[in-house]
């Protein structure tokens, strides 16, 4: 893992930006896999700035979502199909019909989903980044404590915490969905390189389990430890428990030599 640690949430998500822009210019027709949530939603901001202001081009980026709610309307507010129409798509070059999320509905079947998805990833020639956040009992995607490790895209019923973390998001009479389609653990360790973004103290405990703790399904995030190009971008809240944050921080200063030297991506 790379372990990259800043001052504030905006510097986590300008530095994850660099990492979505510096592909796009290098590979216009890069797969990107996108999360929704509400740590992304600054960098989506950048994104969008970056597009207007100095031409960042979308326009042949195809995108996959992590996740979706199980049996949810595209055009529901809560959809993410919304989420993401808010914060990005309608305010870039890219093409909707280039932009895929695992929904199902009602009269869809969500095995069969789940295999239409991983097609479409595989046929599009597998993501070239995915963007994660971290939940706080450090699930990744809505793959919950006790997921697989090796799980496709599939159907999973929420946990009583990430359904109170997301309340939030929902007004007094909306139904909450219960459940959501996304993409596996294993699907998502098949991106050739994962960035995963974290701000804030109620991150801590998950971010240090990532990094320090056993690879275990009790945290789904630990999967990144076994991937070979995993970034970990954080904010000094985020990162509060962790120990060794000075070597992180010597590590992160020669990686970024090396980028500089290299580039970011040696296989994108």
């Amino acid at each position: 893992m790379q372990i990259v640690i800043f001052e504030t949430p905006e510097e986590v998500a300008n530095h994850a930006a660099d990492w979505v822009d510096t592909l796009l210019r290098q590979k216009p027709n890069a797969v990107l896999g996108l999360a929704t949530g509400s740590t992304p939603i600054e960098l989506y901001a950048k994104l969008v700035a970056r597009h207007e202001q100095d031409a960042l081009c979308f326009a042949k980026t195809v995108t996959f979502n992590l996740d979706e709610y199980f049996q949810i309307q595209p055009d529901s507010p809560q959809s993410y199909r919304s989420f993401m129409n808010y914060h990005l798509f309608n305010k870039v070059n890219i093409q909707k019909s280039n932009t895929y999320l695992p929904t199902c509905s009602e009269t869809q079947n969500p095995r069969q989903q789940g295999l239409n998805y991983e097609r479409l990833i595989k046929d599009s020639g597998g993501i070239d980044l995915q963007i994660l956040g971290i939940g706080a009992n450090g699930h990744i995607g809505f793959n919950e404590p006790s997921s697989s490790l090796a799980s496709r895209t599939r159907i999973k019923t929420l946990t009583q915490q990430t359904l109170k973390d997301n309340s939030r998001l929902f007004g007094e009479d909306e139904y909450q969905p219960d459940k959501a389609m996304t993409m596996g653990i294993g699907t998502i360790t098949d991106a050739k390189y994962v960035l995963l973004m974290a701000t804030g103290k109620n991150k801590a405990e998950a971010v240090n389990n990532m990094i320090t703790g056993p690879l275990s399904a009790h945290c789904p995030a630990s999967a990144l430890q076994m991937h070979e190009n995993a970034i970990v971008v954080l904010d000094k809240e985020a990162a509060s428990l962790l120990s060794d944050t000075e070597y992180y921080q010597w590590a992160d200063s020669q990686n970024r030599k090396l980028n500089e030297k290299f580039g970011y991506y040696h296989n994108a």
